[in-house]
């Protein structure tokens, strides 16, 4: 099975999240050994396990090349490098426009749908001094804020990139179709969902994911409290990247938010001048730009082709060693107060390493037709059911942070993340920021 569909088909799987798609590539080494093995994974509790069909993925992957658009996975080397480094990366994305722009060093700008006059114009002003900096402007193609600052990046022509959180084919709101075209032909449009998907409100938190990872930090202009803002603003610190915020009126409600991040140490900000010193001073080198394209048989089996990714925008140069990490957190995000981070995180106990330093070395090779299992998972009935049982007494609903567990339980940590993995796709764990897991409320004291 060709590796890309075997992706999709993983990702596309109901009961599989980013993490636990993560833990599965780097349990079964490949996403076509992952897939063979997700059915014999038990799944107490849930509704059976559907796994989309190959024609079904088949279908979505020709639909997204006939409208030009590309699909990446956590395995491509042109997947954007900072959106690899938060512990729940999406596993696919779906992309309009220059896939090499996702690796430009970018800033988000978000903020309220029914915001100020003074706060677009503002909006807009910041977004047009961000890319005369060098820098790309990351934002969730919603009404009020977020337009203007896609505007203001067009503006002086610079290089703008769109998360949203339906499909390719469905622009939300409807007014920005016409905007969304324009960023896809300009710059790049990106969401984590299929075609045809709808932009539902539970949507929107995945969307705000992407714009939190994809940059180097994000400033809020006008937010309310609990307002889908605030959930940005808190994946923002929760990946360790820099918060800033806009001072706004007291009198103001759509401020209260965003002049609330600023009490709780976000960088206060009214000019890029506020932003630049902030920011790490290198990134590491971008990636070679790749497309999908099909192949030339008539099955419609896709290769990547290399391209030279001439860069058209302004260069923004980085040093490695000062470059942001990542802690953990969990898939599910409410809209709660955003306490922002007043220094660089670094991984906490348990966080996920990047997929790449997991996988052995055939997995990560671009020019391999597969990835291919070199050592076979060891049998589950045999192996894991000691590890089941120990990992069982260990868990509680007190929160442990996989990394104990792995100490505690006395086995080797491949067999307990397999143990894990199989937990939580049969509903009897939660994974909690920071690399922890917890018994799941919904199950007793025999998982």
């Amino acid at each position: 099975m060709n590796t890309l569909v075997a992706c999709l088909r993983l990702a596309r799987t109901e009961s599989v999240g980013p993490r636990t798609w993560r833990r599965l590539l780097n349990q079964y080494h490949s996403a076509e050994a992952a897939l063979d093995a997700l059915p014999r994974l038990p799944q107490r509790g849930r509704e059976p396990l559907v796994i989309p069909s190959q024609d079904s993925i088949l279908r979505e992957i020709e639909a997204t090349l006939r409208m030009g658009g590309h699909i990446l996975t956590l395995l491509d080397a042109d997947y954007p490098f900072l959106l690899k480094e938060i512990p729940d990366a999406p596993p696919v994305l779906s992309v309009l426009g220059d896939v090499a722009a996702l690796s430009h060093p970018g800033i988000g700008l978000i903020g309220a749908r029914n915001a100020s006059s003074s706060g677009l114009r503002l909006a807009e002003s910041l977004a047009t001094e961000l890319v005369e900096a060098g820098l790309s402007v990351v934002s969730g193609l919603a009404r009020g804020i977020d337009t203007a600052a896609h505007k203001g990046a067009l503006h002086r022509k610079g290089l703008t990139i769109a998360a949203i959180a339906g499909g390719l084919d469905k622009p939300y709101p409807l007014q920005n179709a016409h905007l969304q075209a324009e960023i896809a032909e300009k710059g790049t449009v990106i969401t984590e969902a299929p075609l045809g998907t709808a932009p539902l409100n539970r949507h929107f938190p995945r969307r705000n994911r992407l714009i939190a990872g994809l940059t180097l930090g994000c400033v809020v202009v006008e937010a309310a409290p609990k307002s889908g803002t605030l959930i940005t603003a808190r994946l923002v610190g929760d990946y360790g990247r820099e918060l800033f915020a806009v001072p706004g009126s007291p009198l103001d409600p759509r401020c209260r938010g965003s002049n609330d991040l600023l009490r709780n140490g976000a960088v206060l900000t009214e000019s890029v001048a506020d932003i630049l010193p902030h920011l790490p001073p290198v990134l590491p080198e971008q990636p070679v730009s790749s497309r999908v394209a099909p192949h030339s048989t008539p099955e419609p089996v896709l290769q990547r082709r290399p391209e030279d990714s001439q860069a058209r925008h302004p260069s923004f140069s980085f040093t490695p060693s000062d470059f942001p990490e990542t802690g953990g957190r969990t898939d599910k995000t409410t809209a709660t107060s955003a306490t922002p981070s007043k220094s660089r995180k670094s991984p906490q106990n348990g966080a996920f390493l990047p997929l790449e330093a997991t996988l052995p070395p055939p997995a990560r090779i671009a020019s391999t037709p597969a990835s291919v299992i070199t050592e076979p998972p060891l049998p589950l009935a045999e192996t894991c059911e000691a590890v089941r049982e120990k990992v069982l007494d260990m868990l509680s609903f007190t929160p442990i942070a996989v990394d104990d567990l792995v100490r505690r339980c006395q086995f080797s940590a491949s067999a307990v993340l397999t143990v894990l993995t199989e937990l939580e796709l049969s509903g009897s764990l939660d994974s909690l920021p920071g690399g922890r897991v917890v018994r799941a409320a919904s199950h007793g004291e025999n998982g």
